[in-house]
């Protein structure tokens, strides 16, 4: 692979930002910060501090995007190829006795609900002013 150095004026500004980031994390061969590892790319492109502001939130999507890249702890960012993926598989049988013992907290839940001092004549007394209305003796 090429070396950023061995690269022309002309072939470093045809790459995009994510190209040139790519080189520079191979050659330095160390996780950078954003800002940092942006920063370089614009020296590198002799871009102003004022491209520097209005481009970094579009560099950071670019770098989020793009799957050679990983993000680490505390914003550093490296190429994907230096890390290896930790896979975890959680047993499913903790899952199951999991729910389980919510739908167990659901039965209580929906005892505590009852209220045994309530007196079922009250719901009586608030029917009583309740008149039902047939269709039929409305339109007479």
């Amino acid at each position: 692979m090429k070396k950023l150095k061995d690269y022309t004026k002309e072939e470093l500004e045809a790459l995009d930002y994510d190209d040139v980031a790519y080189l520079i994390l191979e050659e330095k061969k160390k996780k950078m910060k954003i800002g940092d590892l942006f920063k370089k790319v614009c020296e590198i492109l002799e871009l102003s501090d004022d491209a520097y502001a209005s481009l970094i939130a579009d560099f950071f999507e670019v770098l989020t995007t793009d799957k050679r890249f990983i993000q680490l702890a505390n914003g550093y960012w490296d190429l994907k190829t230096k890390h290896s993926e930790k896979v975890v598989i959680e047993d499913d049988d903790d899952d199951y006795e999991e729910i389980i013992d919510n739908d167990e907290d659901d039965e209580e839940e929906k005892d505590d609900f009852y209220d045994e001092d309530s007196d079922e004549d009250d719901d009586d007394d608030d029917l009583k002013d309740l008149v039902v209305i047939d269709e039929d003796d409305e339109e007479n």
